[in-house]
C-alpha cells in the first residue's frame, strides 16, 4: 500500500472565504465529489457533546457537509449511538435533547438526527469480521442501514486511547451499548450497591437472568448481584437502572481497547464507500463525552480530510505534536512535572500517561484498514 492522501488546511480565513466555504473547499478538493451520492442515505458519524461541554464541534460544520451531500444527490442524516456510562446521552430521548440543545437540529444543520442504535442502545446489526480480537461487530442498526459512511470528527485528548480521531469516533462512536461493553472491557458490567434499590428493573431486561436480586446484607434491603458466570455483556441493564447503580468494569489493557476499536472501524468502513474529516480545534485534554472541558492544551490546528482514516489520525497527530504548548493547560502542567519526557513530543501521552496511541493505529494498518504513511497536501 502506497501512502495515502490526507487534504489539510489552517483555520485562517480571508475577506473572500470564511471557514465553512473553506472546509468546503477542503472536502471538495479532497475527492468528496467522485463518491457516488444519488440517492443514497448518508450517515454522517458526529459526537454531539456531552451537556456542559463546550468544546464538540459547532454544527455549522455538519452543515457544510450535509448541504454538499444533498447538493450531490444524497439523503444526509447525523448519528451517533448511545453512551455506555451514564450522562445526558445514554438513551435516545435524552441523547436527541442534547443534540439539539448543543445546535444540533434540522433547522441548523439541515438534516435530521437520528441515534443509530435506538431507544435503549439495543438496535444493532451484527457485522461477521475474522478479526483477531473481534468475531461479530455490534453497530448502531441505523449507520450499518446507510449506503455512504462520513466521519465527521473532533480531534482531542482521550483519558483511555490517548486521542479521540476519526477512528475513536468510528469504532467506539459507532458500537452499540454491547458493543462498546466488547471493545471496552470483559463486558460484565457491576453493581454499586450503595446506590441499587433493589427494584427489579435490571432483572426484568435481562434475557439470561444474570441479575440476582436478594438481601444479601441483613437489615439493607434487596440489592442487585450480577453472575459474570451467565452474563453476556449485552448493556440493557445500564441503560433501565433508575439509580445509575450499574457501570461497566474497564479491566482490559489499554493496547486491547485499541485493537477492538479498530477492528470495529473496519466493521464500519468495509464494503461501502467513506469519507473521514478530522478539525484539530478546542483540542481539550478529555473526550467530549465529558460534562466539562478544560482549557485547550495546544493551539488550533486545521482542518484535514480523507479517505483514509489511518492517514488521517497520523496526520493529525503529527500536527498536534508539532505545535507549542499552551501556558497554564493541563499539559503544560505535566511537562513542567516531567521535563525531559516532555522532549518525546508525545502530547497525548503527556496528558495521560497511562494510554499510548499508536497500538490503534499500528493495528488498523494491519488489519487493511488503511495506512499510516501520508502525503499532507496543503491547500
Amino acid at each position: 500500500m502506497g501512502k495515502s492522501e490526507v487534504f489539510f488546511t489552517t483555520f485562517k480565513t480571508t475577506m473572500s472565504e470564511n471557514l465553512p466555504q473553506k472546509l468546503h473547499r477542503l472536502i471538495k478538493t479532497a475527492g468528496f465529489e467522485n463518491i457516488d451520492f444519488s440517492d443514497k442515505y448518508t450517515a454522517i458519524k458526529i459526537h454531539f457533546g456531552e451537556l456542559g461541554n463546550l468544546a464538540f464541534l459547532r454544527p455549522n460544520y455538519a452543515r457544510v457537509v450535509a448541504d454538499y451531500v444533498k447538493e450531490l444527490g444524497g439523503k444526509p442524516f447525523l448519528t451517533d449511538c448511545n453512551t455506555l456510562y451514564v450522562g445526558s446521552r445514554k438513551n435516545a430521548l435524552d441523547h436527541l435533547e442534547t443534540a439539539y440543545l448543543n445546535g444540533f437540529s434540522p433547522l441548523q444543520t439541515g438534516c435530521h438526527v437520528i441515534i443509530a442504535d435506538g431507544l435503549k442502545g439495543t438496535d444493532e446489526t451484527l457485522v461477521k469480521l475474522d478479526g483477531e480480537y473481534v468475531k461479530e461487530a455490534k453497530i448502531g442498526h441505523a449507520i450499518m442501514d446507510a449506503d455512504i459512511f462520513i466521519s465527521l470528527n473532533h480531534f482531542k485528548g482521550h483519558e483511555m486511547a490517548g486521542f479521540g480521531g476519526a477512528i475513536k469516533n468510528i469504532g467506539m462512536g459507532s458500537g452499540s451499548r454491547a458493543g462498546k461493553m466488547e471493545q471496552h472491557c470483559d463486558g460484565k458490567p457491576t453493581v454499586d450497591e450503595e446506590l441499587c434499590i433493589g427494584c427489579g428493573a435490571c432483572d426484568r431486561i435481562c434475557a439470561h437472568g444474570a441479575p440476582d436480586i436478594r438481601e444479601y446484607v441483613s437489615g439493607e434491603g434487596k440489592k442487585a448481584r450480577i453472575n459474570h458466570d451467565i452474563c453476556v455483556g449485552c448493556g440493557r441493564c445500564l441503560a433501565v437502572c433508575p439509580k445509575d447503580a450499574i457501570s461497566a468494569s474497564f479491566d482490559d489493557s489499554i493496547a486491547k481497547l485499541n485493537y477492538r476499536m479498530a477492528e470495529y472501524s473496519l466493521a464500519v468502513c468495509k464494503d461501502r464507500p467513506c469519507f473521514h474529516i478530522s478539525l484539530i480545534c478546542d483540542v481539550s485534554p478529555d473526550c467530549d463525552c465529558h460534562a466539562e472541558n478544560d482549557i485547550p492544551v495546544i493551539p488550533d490546528v486545521g482542518m484535514l480530510a480523507s479517505f483514509d482514516p489511518v492517514a488521517l489520525d497520523q496526520a493529525c497527530a503529527d500536527l498536534c505534536n508539532k505545535m507549542p504548548v499552551i501556558d497554564g493547560s493541563i499539559l503544560d502542567d505535566h511537562v513542567k512535572e516531567n521535563p525531559h519526557e516532555a522532549e518525546t513530543h508525545d502530547h497525548f501521552h503527556m496528558i495521560h500517561p497511562d494510554t499510548e496511541w499508536e497500538s490503534c493505529l499500528s493495528h488498523a494498518e494491519k488489519i487493511g484498514l488503511g495506512t499510516r504513511e501520508y502525503e499532507l497536501k496543503r491547500i
